[in-house]
């Protein structure tokens, strides 16, 4: 059942008008509980003699706290009375005001679990954990304790967690930067809270939610954060103080990512691994019969079991994936440069790299038709903007001397679909040689024949098919000739089809095979570099 809950950003002192302010609310909307994300008290350096009578109200109980309401350890130090009542009180300060503490992990009776880490990072803090719980400072093992807590409904950190603001596109002018830890961001990562709370003084910051990718712990689901960051109260600006909201504890996470939201922007450094010995483990054309790890092999004749998000060679929640090959990432879909490209760096001599690339989807289904209908729209749409953008980027390279050609094997069988990119000289396009490779080769297999048509998305059709998207640099980058060739499982189709009919073509005989292309981890980053500089314009992402 969802909560009405409550939360408040910086007091500093002005409690009882705000406390007033949320009795009138609670009237209307009955909170489970409120949660004052910042400094409730004023700085003992700056109270007046107003301030301290108001604690000692507060305190003895002559100001009201109208509902159940949690308060943060904030950058300000708490008065002394406080303090001493909350030490001999088992952090109730009076009646329906609570502690959080310096750091918490909780649970409501709502079931709401909260994890609270209060004050500002101290590097100075040595001999581990801080032991005081009331001084407004905490160390790096404060925060690693937390980490303990592997999930949280509800996170309030005093500080902004490192790289939040990452891969966001709201709009941040504040005049003062806001302090921003990577142990905080370690949080986010490890606990994926569906909220987190933080304060930012004297403006109001509500990034776009943020999804972590599946994992064998999170069932195949996308946990969603939501990040925001609330201004003081009374502030001249007038920026939002308070945030309503509710939440079910009990909600299953989305199934995909939800339309606007991103993927989590922060890492988190405990968990990168060395690049495995093997280095075919990543980012591989992977046709569902190898598995990711040593001890799953399948014996002859025993089904082959789906393969997981984690397992997954083309998911980002795979921590073997090679992310020095990730050269974008949208909404909905990533790019990578193509590990064993087929073209080299000498193929295409006005690039100077290969430019052999994957546009792939971030959700885990064997193909496009299988995901669900809005996030399939969404995510179909920006893999088609991904290949007109690096349309466009090659006729900045080369004016219209080479096209390009995208294609995609839709299998049922296979782990994760995705598109495959890569330049072809127009004057092969232009005289039709291209199309023609395609339909020699699919005859001489005795296949069926080749469609001119466009499916889309995919989703009307009823059969696996194999699908070829082809650019003439005379065109507009967005424009497209579909060529569609549907098959059943009475045909053994094969999955490098593609690349071998490209191969033929470009004389690339020797490269078919992406075994046979392996480069040094120095070359593929060079090759990177090289795309994401002549990319770089053309990305929208960034």
């Amino acid at each position: 059942m969802a909560s009405k809950i409550a939360v408040v950003g910086d007091l500093n002192g002005q409690f009882p008008a705000v406390f007033k302010k949320l009795a009138a609310l609670h009237a209307k909307n009955s909170f489970a509980f409120a949660i004052i994300a910042g400094n409730l008290f004023a700085s003992p350096a700056g109270a007046t003699k107003e301030d301290e009578a108001n604690v000692q109200s507060l305190i003895n109980g002559s100001i009201e706290v109208p509902f159940t309401t949690y308060f943060a350890l904030g950058s300000n130090s708490l008065p002394q009375p406080v303090v001493e009542k909350l030490a001999s009180s088992d952090d109730e300060l009076c009646h329906n005001l609570h502690f959080l503490g310096k750091r918490t992990t909780m649970k409501t009776a709502e079931g709401i679990r909260i994890v609270a880490l209060g004050g500002r990072l101290d590097p100075n803090i040595i001999a581990g954990q801080s032991q005081d719980k009331y001084p407004p400072y905490y160390s790096e093992t404060d925060a690693k304790v937390l980490r303990g807590a592997t999930a949280a409904d509800i996170l309030i950190t005093g500080e902004w967690p490192e790289g939040v603001r990452n891969r966001s596109k709201v709009p941040f002018n504040p005049d003062v930067e806001t302090q921003a830890q990577q142990c905080i961001a370690d949080l986010d990562v490890v606990l994926k809270p569906r909220y987190h709370f933080s304060t930012s003084d004297a403006f109001f910051y509500e990034r776009e939610p943020f999804f972590h990718v599946p994992s064998e712990e999170t069932d195949g689901l996308y946990p969603i954060t939501r990040f925001i960051s609330l201004a003081s109260y009374g502030n001249p600006t007038k920026q939002k103080w308070i945030y309503a909201f509710s939440l079910d504890p009990t909600a299953s996470h989305p199934v995909s990512p939800p339309s606007g939201s991103t993927i989590c922007p922060m890492t988190h450094p405990d968990k990168k691994r060395s690049a495995p010995e093997h280095r075919e483990q990543a980012l591989v054309y992977d046709d569902g019969s190898r598995r990711g790890r040593k001890g799953n092999k399948r014996r002859k004749g025993e089904p082959r079991g789906p393969i997981s998000a984690s397992e997954c060679f083309f998911c980002l929640a795979n921590e073997n994936i090679a992310t020095h090959l990730v050269t974008s990432i949208g909404d909905n879909s990533y790019l990578t440069t193509a590990k064993g490209p087929l073209s080299s760096s000498h193929t295409f001599p006005k690039l100077g790299f290969p430019c052999h690339l994957l546009i792939i989807p971030f959700t885990h289904q064997s193909t496009l038709s299988a995901i669900e209908e809005e996030e399939r729209h969404a995510t179909y749409t920006e893999m088609q903007k991904y290949r007109a953008a690096m349309n466009k980027m090659l006729k900045s390279q080369a004016g219209e001397e080479y096209g390009s050609v995208t294609w995609e094997v839709s299998k049922h069988s296979l782990p994760h679909t995705h598109w495959q990119y890569l330049p072809a000289p127009a004057d092969l396009i232009r005289k039709g040689l291209l199309e023609a490779a395609f339909k020699a080769l699919a005859e001489n297999l005795h296949w069926p024949t080749f469609a001119k048509e466009d499916i889309g998305d995919g989703f009307e059709e009823t059969s696996d098919f194999f699908r070829v998207l082809i650019w003439d640099p005379k065109n507009p980058e967005e424009k497209q000739t579909s060529l569609v060739l549907r098959f059943d499982e009475k045909i053994k189709f094969h999955l490098q089809f593609g690349r071998e009919v490209l191969a033929k073509l470009l004389r690339l005989d020797d490269r078919v095979d992406w075994r046979d292309c392996g480069q040094t981890q120095a070359d593929e980053e060079k090759d990177v570099e090289n795309f994401k500089k002549a990319f770089k314009e053309f990305d929208f992402t960034s």
